[in-house]
C-alpha cells in the first residue's frame, strides 16, 4: 500500500522529534497546503511549474557514506527500475507509447515557430503527458485536454514526418476513453475504464466470472490476476502474462539483467535470496514464486539497502486485481528509523485497546516495522508523482504470517517541505487559534497520523473465517474502505496520551487537536481545490477523507460536535468537542472494520456513495474562488537524481550524483535510454 500526502494545510516536514508521515495512494505531501519551511541549504528544490503541476528535485543524503559495494547495489537496482519504465505507460493506456513517441519526435525535431501560443500549449500538453505516464491525469484519471487544435497537431506532425494516426490520434481530441479508471456507480467499471489491464471489449461481469472461477488456497491465496492482461481472443478470455518471453518481455529482460547484477553485490544471503526469487518471478510469471519472493523480502531486514520492485499496487484496476509496475530504491535513515521503533513495538497495545469488536481484533500483530528511508531512485507508478511512504507486501496472509515493511520516504518529504508553501492556511482555517496550533503541532500530527495509519491501521483487524478478500466482497469500494479504515485507526489514537507516554509528542492533546482540525478542514473543504467544478470525488483517498469527515459531521450534528460556520461568505468547519469527535471516529472505525471483516458490500456502498462521492457545488465553487488567488500548483512530482558511475576500463570505481537541469531533459533521456517497448 502506498501513502502520499494531500492532507491538511500544514503537512510534511522532516520529523523534528519523531515519527513519520505518509498517506494515501495517489497523493503527495500537499505543497499547496504546506507551511513554508526555511532551508539552510542552497540546494534548488524546484525545477519548474506548469498547468497544475510543480516539478521538484530531491537529494540522496548519506549515499557517499555507503561502501562501494553498497553504492553498486543502489545503482544496479535503480537501473533495473528504470528499465521497466515503459511498462507503466503501456499499462496506463493501450495507445500511450505510440502517442508519447510521436509527440517526443515532434518536440525534438520541429524547426518551425516555437514562439507561438500553439507550440507553447503543445509543450505543456507533452509535459503533462510525461508527468502522468500517459494521456490521463495522474490523480483525477480524466483524459488530459490539449489547448491546441487537431489541425495544429496534424501540421506539426507533417512538418516533422511523424506518423500518428487512427485511434491513437483521434483519442487525443474526442470523448472516447475519457477516464483511466471509472468507478462511477452506474458504469461498467471495466469496460468504461481506459486502463490497459483488460482488452477494450472486456466487461466487468466477464472479469468477475473469470476470476471467480479460479480456485486458490483459501488460507494462503495467491494474488490472482496480479501480473496479467485479460483479453478476448476469438471470443474467449485469455490472460497475457507479464514475464520474460511474454507481455512486456523486452523490458522485463532488461530488468532481469540489472537485477542479476544487483544480486551479485547483495549485502547478505537473505537479500540475495530475495533478489533471486524476484528474478525467477520475472522469468516465469509464477504468482507462487511472487509470494515466495514477498516472504523473503518482508523477512529480509538486515542491510542498509532495500527496494520495492514489481507489479504491486492495484489502485489503477477498477476490479482490484492487476498490479501497476513500480520501483523505489531505498537507503536506510538510521536516526529516524530508530525513533519509529517505539511506535512499532506497541502495535499490539494499539490493537488490543482499539474500539474494534473483539472478534475482529488480531491476537498477534506480527512483524510490523516502520522506518524512515532515503530514496535513491524511483520509476513506474512511483514517478514522477511519488508516494511519501509504502507498506508492503499487500497479500494479507503474508502480512499476517510473516510481517510487513512500512517505510516513510524521508528525503522526499524533506524536498516537499523545502519547496515552500503559501498563505492557504490563513484562508481556510477557522480562526487564529486553529492557525497557531497548526503551525506548532500540525506537521508532527500529520506525520504521526501517517505512522499510525500504516503501522497499526493497515496491520490491524482480521476478516471473519469463510469471508472472501475485500476485493471479492467489497469490490469497487475495497480501496477507499481500506484507506478510510486505516485513517480512522490513526485518528482514534491521535488523541491518546499513549503517544506522549511513548515520547513521540510533548503535548498529546494539542497535537491531536491540530491533527483533527487539519483532517476535517481537508476532508470537508480544501481537497476540493483538486477537482474541476461539477466533478464528483472519485480518487479512493479523496473519497475516504470525505466520507470519514462528512459522516463524523452528520453523526455529531445533534451535539454540534463539528459546527459549520459561514463568515463573510466563506465556509469553515469548527470542531467544538474533540473528545466526542474521537468517540465518533472510534464508532466509525468499528463499523468500517465490521464491513471489512464481514464483507458487507451494501454497507460499504451506502457509506461511500452516501458520504464520499457527491460534492456540494455551491461550496465547491466558493472554495475554487477562494483558492484562485494562490499560484502554487496543487500537484507536485520529481525528477530523479542521476547516479553516474566512474569507470576504469569496465570496472566501476565510484559514483557521482548529478541533478537534472530540466524536466524535459530527463524525460527525453529516459525515452532514449530505457525505451524498450514498442
Amino acid at each position: 500500500m502506498k501513502f502520499n500526502i494531500i492532507y491538511s494545510l500544514s503537512l510534511v516536514a522532516l520529523f523534528a522529534i519523531s515519527c513519520g508521515q505518509e498517506h494515501k495512494k495517489n497523493d503527495e505531501p500537499d505543497t499547496a497546503f504546506a507551511k513554508a519551511e526555511t532551508s539552510s541549504s542552497a540546494f534548488d528544490y524546484q525545477v519548474e511549474q506548469f498547468a497544475d503541476l510543480k516539478i521538484l528535485r530531491y537529494q540522496i543524503p548519506g549515499f557517499e557514506e555507503l561502501t562501494l559495494k553498497e553504492q553498486k547495489l543502489v545503482y544496479f537496482l535503480t537501473q533495473a527500475g528504470l528499465a521497466g519504465r515503459d511498462i507503466m505507460w503501456a499499462q496506463n493506456y493501450r495507445h500511450n507509447l505510440t502517442i508519447r513517441k510521436a509527440l517526443e519526435n515532434v518536440y525534438t525535431t520541429y524547426t518551425g515557430d516555437k514562439t507561438s501560443n500553439d507550440w507553447k500549449q503543445f509543450e505543456v500538453y507533452l509535459k503533462r503527458v510525461w508527468f502522468s505516464n500517459g494521456i490521463h491525469h495522474h490523480y483525477s484519471n480524466a483524459k488530459l485536454q490539449p489547448d491546441f487544435s487537431e489541425a495544429y497537431l496534424k501540421e506539426i506532425l507533417t512538418a516533422t514526418n511523424t506518423v500518428l494516426e487512427g485511434e491513437a490520434f483521434d483519442v487525443i481530441f474526442n470523448d472516447k476513453d475519457a477516464k483511466k479508471v471509472n468507478l462511477s456507480k452506474d458504469a461498467d467499471i471495466v469496460l468504461e475504464s481506459a486502463i490497459n489491464f483488460y482488452g477494450p471489449d472486456v466487461t466487468t461481469a466477464e472479469v468477475e466470472a473469470y476470476y471467480n472461477a479460479i480456485q486458490v488456497d483459501s488460507k494462503e491465496p495467491i494474488e490472482k490476476g496480479l501480473n496479467t492482461r485479460l483479453i478476448k481472443e476469438n471470443g474467449t478470455l485469455k490472460e497475457q502474462v507479464y514475464k520474460s518471453g511474454g507481455l512486456y518481455g523486452a523490458a522485463i529482460d532488461e530488468i532481469i539483467g540489472w537485477l542479476e547484477k544487483a544480486k551479485s553485490v547483495a549485502e547478505n544471503e537473505k537479500q540475495g535470496e530475495a533478489l533471486g526469487l524476484l528474478i525467477e518471478y520475472y522469468k516465469t510469471g509464477s504468482l507462487d514464486t511472487w509470494d515466495d519472493y514477498c516472504i523473503a523480502w518482508a523477512t529480509s531486514t538486515e542491510g542498509n539497502i532495500d527496494w520495492i520492485n514489481g507489479f504491486i499496487e492495484v489502485y489503477n484496476d477498477p476490479k482490484g486485481y492487476k498490479g501497476s509496475y513500480e520501483t523505489i530504491v531505498e537507503i536506510k535513515d538510521f536516526d529516524m528509523s530508530k525513533k519509529m521503533a517505539a511506535l512499532s513495538k506497541e502495535a499490539q497495545w494499539f490493537e488490543d485497546n482499539s474500539p474494534l469488536m473483539a472478534e475482529h481484533k488480531k491476537k498477534s500483530v506480527k512483524g510490523v516495522s516502520y522506518k524512515t528511508v532515503i530514496v535513491a531512485g524511483e520509476a513506474g507508478d512511483a514517478s514522477p508523482s511519488t508516494p511519501i511512504g509504502v507498506n508492503l507486501p499487500n497479500n494479507n496472509w503474508i502480512r499476517q504470517t510473516h510481517g510487513s515493511k512500512s517505510v516513510s520516504l524521508g528525503n522526499i518529504i524533506n524536498s516537499y517541505n523545502n519547496a515552500g508553501g503559501s498563505g492557504r492556511l490563513q484562508e481556510f482555517a477557522h480562526d487564529e487559534e486553529e492557525i497557531a496550533l497548526e503551525k506548532e503541532y500540525g506537521q508532527l500530527g500529520d506525520k504521526l497520523h501517517t505512522a499510525l495509519h500504516e503501522v497499526v491501521g493497515h496491520a490491524s483487524g482480521q476478516i471473519n473465517e469463510g469471508v472472501g478478500t475485500p476485493k471479492e466482497t467489497l469490490k469497487r469500494y475495497k480501496s477507499t474502505i481500506e484507506e478510510g479504515r486505516a485513517d480512522l485507526f490513526g485518528l482514534y489514537y491521535l488523541m491518546d496520551p499513549k503517544l506522549q507516554e511513548l515520547g513521540l509528542v510533548e503535548d498529546w492533546e494539542k497535537t491531536g487537536i491540530a491533527a483533527y482540525d487539519g483532517y476535517i478542514r481537508n476532508g470537508m473543504v480544501t481537497q476540493l481545490v483538486r477537482l474541476e467544478l461539477g466533478d464528483d470525488v472519485e480518487e479512493a483517498h479523496m473519497v475516504n477523507r470525505q466520507w470519514v469527515s462528512a459522516w463524523a459531521f452528520e453523526r455529531g450534528a445533534a451535539e454540534n460536535v463539528i459546527e459549520k460556520v459561514v463568515r463573510d461568505g466563506k465556509t469553515f468547519y469548527n470542531i467544538n468537542d474533540y473528545k466526542k469527535l474521537r468517540a465518533i471516529f472510534g464508532e466509525l472505525l468499528r463499523e468500517t472494520q465490521r464491513i471489512t471483516s464481514e464483507g458487507d458490500y451494501d454497507a460499504a456502498r451506502d457509506l461511500v456513495e452516501g458520504y464520499g462521492v457527491k460534492v456540494d457545488q455551491a461550496l465547491h465553487k466558493e472554495v475554487l474562488d477562494r483558492n484562485s488567488k494562490f499560484k502554487s500548483a496543487p500537484y507536485s512530482g520529481f525528477v530523479n537524481p542521476i547516479i553516474v558511475p566512474k569507470l576504469e576500463g569496465d570496472e566501476i570505481t565510484g559514483f557521482s550524483i548529478e541533478q537534472p537541469a530540466t524536466f524535459e531533459g530527463q524525460m527525453l533521456e529516459y525515452a532514449k535510454t530505457y525505451g524498450f517497448l514498442k
